[in-house]
């Protein structure tokens, strides 16, 4: 009896499905490593490494989202130019006033292999500070989280 390897084929961007996520009093981590396994198929029977097999990801309210122990205080951005004495630090609650979906998007971005695909991977995460969201022509299922 001979086996054959099963490869799948990579999906047409019609054949992908739209989820919507509310992030409204979700823990930072646990949401991340949720949503960074959508994004890469890992919870689908075809998933391979070598392909862009996951769906896409519209999160709402991630203005809200909430952070454990200390963090909210304590928790820094760092950022370094690559110029001498350029190193550039901005605190969690600055970042959240300026930028709070940056916050989120961090987070699932370091949770995706530095590959060639990280880019594309990420292209499907749609992330908003309040409720209104552009997507509504989508089919999106929502995800409870």
């Amino acid at each position: 009896m001979k086996f054959k390897t099963f490869t799948p084929k990579a999906q047409n961007k019609s054949d992908k499905k739209w989820f919507l996520i509310d992030a409204e009093d979700k823990t930072l981590g646990h949401l991340a490593s949720k949503i960074a396994v959508i994004l890469r198929g890992k919870n689908k029977a075809t998933f391979a490494p070598h392909l862009d097999m996951g769906d896409y990801v519209v999160v709402i309210n991630a203005e809200k989202i909430k952070l454990t122990g200390n963090k909210e205080k304590q928790k820094e951005y760092i950022h370094h130019t690559g110029y001498l004495g350029h190193l550039r630090r901005k605190s969690l609650i600055l970042v959240r006033k300026t930028h709070p979906c940056r916050i989120l998007y961090q987070a699932v971005a370091g949770m995706i292999p530095r590959n060639r695909l990280k880019k594309y991977v990420l292209e499907k995460l749609k992330i908003y500070p309040g409720s209104e969201h552009p997507h509504s022509g989508q089919k999106l299922e929502t995800i409870l989280i």
